[in-house]
């Protein structure tokens, strides 16, 4: 069965046929880093992370590009309300989310750009595109994008651009007033005051949001990718935009497949602060282990909208234990078992098996549906809660144990919890890392620590020392 994808663009499922055979390119819009990670956040982390599992589980070389947000008006006022320089903000919670990252085992990226860092490409990209008319700079050096003049705008929100308003997510500036279009986009906004901004030849200032995620695509990706990913509410203005940007600058189709999780609900009601019912990663990780939270999340094909509750975490909680539970019961037989050797019976349940396997796959190629795939992981589950006793051979609950595993991990979930003792190379990296510190080498010291965190180390430094977490 070929694997098939959704595609926002167009609205049905695709068959996914890859730009380059056995490669993909694949970019995943993500967070502003002016505060930690929600629990709406984590749901394209968690379910695009599953997707490119998926992929690789399947042989496919995957190049994740997600990027971190860490200029924007939101980081900006919690800097001023600090006392801080805007990159003190940024740098704090862009080491927070990738702690939470990591305890909800989410792979980092093959790349995560910073879009401050990407500052030359974003204004080369203007350039290009006032050079091809597409853009241009009014009066005060604002750079405004002309969306009429880019013809397929609407095509990914499905929207009829005579009927579109102007009000739209496009980081407001003064001087609306200057734009040609009340639908044209900023793409260069001036400097104010007591603001991060950057020399540029319409003004000294800083970019529009939308510009950030072309550029990195382009630059980490080639200008023609497999995916772009995000949650629905980014479907417009924001790439929308993308799209009207980078096709307008390279003359090629910026992405063959668009993919978009819907919205998470706190008890049937949008998640906001002013109702009580806004709950970080780190608030959830209080009361439940993060992988209960990413089995709630892959509960549900990513298309629906998801309710959360406490009730509903329970219930994730008591699912995601029972697979748990079935792997430590296996190992339990396995250290007491007397044969080795799997008899012809066996053989037999070993092959039958394999067809929760089949179910698996068939249910992640068709549009990951993870709902699906965890029902074959229980109904695995159920198999070996029969079939494996403390008669069976260690081949027998080896086979067993190595299929539940595999499924649980191409889902992200750690279902084999392993001996807290820590390996010679961690061990190793963890001395660099003290040593990296003592020498004031902080950029080396933040990559091993980044190191660790994709390993599942979590060291926090206390007053008595250096503390090793397992996440």
């Amino acid at each position: 069965m070929s694997m098939k994808i959704y595609n926002t663009l167009t609205k049905q499922k695709e068959e996914f046929v890859p730009i380059e055979p056995g490669k993909v390119r694949m970019y995943v819009c993500g967070p502003t880093v002016y505060n930690l990670i929600h629990i709406g956040n984590a749901r394209p982390m968690i379910v695009f992370d599953t997707v490119r599992r998926y992929m690789e589980h399947k042989g496919l070389e995957v190049n994740y590009v997600s990027n971190f947000t860490d200029v924007d008006d939101k980081i900006i006022k919690k800097a001023i309300e600090e006392g801080v320089d805007s990159s003190v903000i940024s740098e704090r919670y862009i080491a927070e989310c990738k702690k939470d990252m990591a305890a909800m085992n989410v792979k980092p990226a093959t790349t995560h750009p910073l879009a401050t860092q990407e500052i030359g490409g974003m204004l080369e990209m203007i350039q290009t595109l006032i050079d091809k008319g597409h853009a241009y700079a009014a009066a005060d050096g604002t750079v405004y994008f002309r969306t009429r003049s880019f013809e397929g705008y609407g095509k990914l929100s499905h929207k009829n651009l005579d009927d579109l308003q102007g009000g739209n997510r496009s980081l407001l500036v003064s001087g609306e007033d200057q734009k040609e279009d009340a639908l044209d986009f900023v793409l260069w906004k001036p400097k104010k005051d007591g603001e991060p901004y950057w020399e540029a030849p319409w003004c000294n200032g800083r970019p529009g949001w939308h510009i950030e995620c072309s550029v990195m695509s382009k630059r980490y990706l080639g200008d023609e990718i497999d995916i772009h990913a995000g949650g629905e509410d980014l479907v417009f203005p924001h790439h929308e935009n993308e799209i009207a940007q980078s096709e307008a600058c390279n003359g090629k189709t910026f992405s063959r497949y668009w993919m978009h999780n819907a919205f998470l609900n706190i008890d049937n009601k949008k998640m906001s602060k002013s109702l009580g019912n806004f709950f970080t990663v780190r608030d959830i990780s209080e009361k439940y282990d993060l992988q209960v939270l990413r089995f709630f999340m892959l509960s549900a094909h990513y298309r629906s909208p998801l309710n959360f509750s406490a009730e509903l975490m329970d219930a994730a909680k008591n699912g995601y234990e029972r697979i748990v539970t079935c792997v430590d019961n296996l190992k339990y037989l396995m250290e007491n078992v007397t044969a080795a050797d799997m008899t012809e019976a066996e053989m037999a349940l070993a092959e039958e098996s394999k067809g929760y396997v089949v179910k698996f796959d068939e249910a992640m190629d068709d549009d990951f549906n993870t709902a699906d795939a965890i029902a074959a992981i229980f109904e695995l589950v159920k198999f070996i809660n029969t079939n494996a006793s403390a008669n069976s051979s260690k081949a027998f609950l080896e086979a067993l144990k190595a299929e539940v595993v595999m499924l649980s991990d191409i889902c992200g979930l750690i279902v084999d919890k392993q001996e807290d003792v820590l390996d010679a190379e961690i061990e190793k990296l963890i001395e660099e890392r003290q040593a990296a510190k003592k020498e004031k080498n902080f950029a080396r010291a933040d990559e091993i620590r980044d190191e660790l965190l994709a390993k599942g180390i979590a060291l926090k430094d206390t007053r008595e020392g250096v503390k090793i977490v397992r996440l």
